[in-house]
């Protein structure tokens, strides 16, 4: 998990995004990232994985494997 959450910060950091991490789950850390018109939290689990949820409009959860890759691109600062 370390290294799959400390690449995801570091690009969110690099494209000055906003986001909070916590921990709700043993399993799991939460980063939540806030850019206009979306909320999108991503889940980081013990053995690597991750789980991406998208809140717009309609909330719930994305089978858009690309989704978080163009969030990054279209709120890059």
């Amino acid at each position: 998990m370390t290294t799959v959450l400390f690449d995801l910060l570091e690009r969110l950091d690099a494209a000055k995004i906003h986001y909070t991490l916590s921990r709700n789950r043993p399993d799991t850390v939460l980063v939540s990232i806030t850019v206009v018109g979306m909320r999108v939290e991503v889940d980081v689990f013990r053995d690597g994985h991750t789980e991406v949820c998208v809140f717009k409009g309609a909330e719930g959860e994305t089978e858009d494997t690309g989704i978080l890759e163009r969030i990054i691109r279209e709120n890059t600062h």
